[in-house]
C-alpha cells in the first residue's frame, strides 16, 4: 500500500506535550514534546526540494558513519515518509537562520526560508538521536530514534563566535576543522582566526614571503609560569612556528562554508608587530634589531606611520581579502605601545605633517587607512576597543574586550559592537578556583556558570542602540595553551554554555535547565573525542 505524503501525516499525528524537553543545546525558542519515536532504518529516504539537495546529501552523510545506512537522497516529486527538507517562504518571519522541525512517528519534517536555517535544523536533529549518531564509525547496539517533537527556532543574534589563537601556539589545520565542526554543532557562526602577532605570522603573503619565512618561526617558547625580571624566564630551548599556505586557508574558508561558518581573519596592526618588522625591519620605528618575540606581553615594537608601510599593510590586506571572502576583516588595534612613537623624531614629524595632536589620534589616523582601503573594496573593518582612541574610523566595528565600556561608547556613536569582555568570555582563564588542580593558565577566573550568566547587550544600553549590539563570542588566546587536547579542553563545555547565550532567548535560559541538558550534550563530546572539562566545583 503506498504511504500517505509527509504532509498528511504530520497533521494526522498531533503533538501532545507530555515528557521534559529534549536535551538540545543551545536551547530552541520553542520546544512542544509530543508521543512515540520515528525510528531510522535502512531504507528511510530522505526528500528534498531542488534548493535543499545540498543539504539532504549532508545530512545523509552525517548519518552513515555510525548507523552505517546510507540514506537514498530524493529530489523533488511527491514525498513520502522520510525525512522532508523543503523551503518555506511562509517562515521569512524567523529569518534566514531560523527553522521549523516536526517529528512524529511517521516521519520528520525540517522548513526553512533559508539554508542556514536548514543547516541548523539538521544541526537539531542530529541532538535529537542518540548521542552515539556523532561518532564516526558504525555503532552496533543502538535503536536510532527521534522523539516525537516540534521545535521553532531562531537565533538571539547574528554574530555567534568563537576566536581562536593560533599565534602563541600553532594549531594544525585537521584541528581548525575540528573546531569549526564544533561551532557548527553548537550553531556558532563565525569563525575569529587570529593569525599574527609578536610570537609568530602564520599566514603566506606571497608578495612578501619573509612573512612566513623568518616571521613564521620563534627559537624558542617561554616556560610557565610567566617572569617579569627577564634573567628569571625560562625557555624550551625549542624553535616553534609553523604557517598556513593559501591552500591551506582557502581549504578552510570553503571548509566553514559548508557549515554556514564565516571565517574573520585577523591581521594586527599597529602593535603586536614583532613578527613582521623581524622579518622586514624597514616596517618597524626602533634601531634595534627585532627577532619574533619568545614571551608573552606588550611588546614596544609597532609599526611605523611611513607611506610605504601603509602601502604595505594594505598589500597584505589585498592577499587576505582574496582568500578570505568575510565581510569582516580584523586589524587588531589592541595594546599597541606608543613609547616608540613618543620617542621617535621621525614619527613626531609624521604627527605633524598629518596635522594631528598626538600618537593616539596618529593610531587613529592609521585605522582610518585601513578603514577607507577595506571600504572602498565592499570589507568592512572590525577592531578591538583600542580603535576608539583618538576618534573612530568611519565604518569600524568595535569588538569591546576591555569590559562594555568600549562597546558602549561606540555603539552611542552608531557603530555596530561584538561584545568579547574578558570576564565572560575570555577561556584562556581558569575553571575553577583550585588552581592547583586545573592546567597552567594566564590567569583569571571564569567558570561555567558565569559564562552562561552573560547578557552581551548591557542593562546601561538605551533602548535606541541595542540594535548596534550584533553578538558576541568567546576567545581562546593560547600562551599556554600548547596543544590541541588542552585548547578543547579550555574551549569545552564553556563553548556549550557561550553558545546559548548567543542563540537562545533570554526568558527561555536557564542554568539549572542547562545543566540537565549539558549532561546529556557531554555523550555527544564523548562521541566527538572532545578532551572538555569534567563540570565540577
Amino acid at each position: 500500500m503506498r504511504t500517505l505524503p509527509l504532509l498528511l501525516l504530520l497533521v494526522a499525528s498531533p503533538l501532545v506535550a507530555q515528557t521534559a524537553e529534549p536535551s538540545i543545546v543551545p536551547r530552541p525558542v520553542s520546544v512542544t514534546t509530543g508521543h512515540g519515536t520515528f525510528v531510522l532504518e535502512p531504507a528511510t529516504v530522505i526528500w528534498a526540494d531542488s534548493a535543499s539537495a545540498e543539504l539532504a546529501a549532508q545530512l545523509a552523510d552525517y548519518i552513515e558513519p555510525a548507523t552505517g545506512y546510507r540514506f537514498r537522497v530524493e529530489v523533488g516529486g511527491i514525498p513520502l515518509a522520510g525525512i522532508r527538507l523543503r523551503r518555506d517562504p511562509g517562515l521569512e518571519r524567523l529569518g534566514e537562520e531560523g527553522y521549523s522541525l516536526q517529528a512524529t512517528r511517521d516521519g520528520i519534517e525540517i522548513r526553512s526560508a533559508g539554508a542556514a536555517g536548514t543547516f541548523y535544523g539538521i544541526q537539531t536533529l542530529r541532538q535529537l538521536l542518540p548521542p552515539e549518531i556523532l561518532r564516526d564509525a558504525r555503532v552496533e547496539g543502538v535503536e536510532w530514534t527521534v522523539p516525537a517533537v516540534r521545535i521553532e527556532d531562531r537565533p538571539r543574534f547574528g554574530w555567534r563566535g568563537a576566536h581562536l589563537d593560533v599565534v602563541r601556539h600553532f594549531m594544525p589545520l585537521d584541528f581548525v576543522k575540528k573546531y569549526i565542526d564544533l561551532l557548527a554543532l553548537h550553531k556558532l557562526n563565525s569563525f575569529h582566526w587570529h593569525l599574527t602577532d609578536d610570537q609568530g605570522w602564520r599566514i603566506e603573503i606571497r608578495k612578501y614571503p619573509r612573512l612566513t619565512e623568518v616571521g613564521a618561526w620563534r627559537k624558542e617558547t617561554m616556560i610557565p609560569p610567566f617572569q617579569s625580571d627577564p634573567a628569571l624566564r625560562k625557555y624550551d630551548g625549542v624553535r616553534h612556528g609553523g604557517f598556513y599556505t593559501q591552500e591551506d586557508v582557502r581549504e578552510i574558508v570553503e571548509y566553514a562554508r559548508k557549515q554556514f561558518v564565516n571565517v574573520v581573519p585577523e591581521i594586527e596592526m599597529p602593535g603586536h608587530a614583532s613578527a613582521a618588522i623581524a622579518a622586514y625591519p624597514r616596517l618597524g620605528v626602533g634601531s634595534e634589531p627585532s627577532e619574533v618575540a619568545t614571551y608573552w606581553g606588550v611588546f614596544s615594537n609597532i609599526f611605523n606611520a611611513s607611506d610605504s608601510t601603509i602601502a604595505f599593510l594594505q598589500d597584505v590586506l589585498t592577499e587576505v581579502m582574496e582568500l578570505f571572502p568575510s565581510r569582516f576583516i580584523h586589524v587588531g588595534g589592541d595594546e599597541a605601545d606608543k613609547a616608540w612613537w613618543k620617542e621617535s623624531p621621525r614619527i613626531q614629524a609624521r604627527i605633524r605633517e598629518l596635522g594631528l595632536k598626538d600618537e593616539h589620534e596618529l593610531q587613529s589616523w592609521f585605522i582610518r587607512q585601513m578603514d577607507k582601503f577595506l571600504a572602498e573594496r565592499g570589507r568592512r573593518l572590525i577592531g578591538w576597543d583600542e580603535i576608539l582612541e583618538g576618534g573612530l574610523a568611519p565604518g569600524a566595528t568595535v569588538m569591546s574586550w576591555r569590559g562594555f565600556t568600549g562597546g558602549l561608547a561606540a555603539a552611542r556613536a552608531g557603530h555596530d559592537v561584538v561584545m568579547s569582555p574578558t570576564q565572560w568570555s575570555y577561556f584562556d582563564y581558569y575553571q575553577s578556583a583550585d588552581r592547583a588542580n586545573e592546567p597552567h593558565s594566564i590567569g583569571g577566573f571564569l567558570p561555567i556558570d558565569t559564562v552562561y550568566a552573560f547578557n552581551p547587550v548591557p542593562a546601561a544600553l538605551e533602548p535606541q542602540y541595542r540594535h548596534h549590539i550584533l553578538g558576541a563570542q568567546f576567545n581562546l588566546w593560547t600562551e599556554y595553551i600548547a596543544t590541541t587536547r588542552h585548547a578543547e579542553y579550555m574551549a569545552y563545555p564553556r563553548g556549550a554554555a557561550m553558545a546559548e547565550v548567543v542563540w537562545t532567548p533570554v526568558e527561555r535560559k536557564d542554568f539549572a535547565d542547562f545543566k540537565r541538558r549539558l549532561a546529556v550534550h557531554l555523550q555527544r563530546l564523548d562521541a566527538l573525542s572532545v578532551n572538555y572539562r569534567e563540570p565540577r566545583e
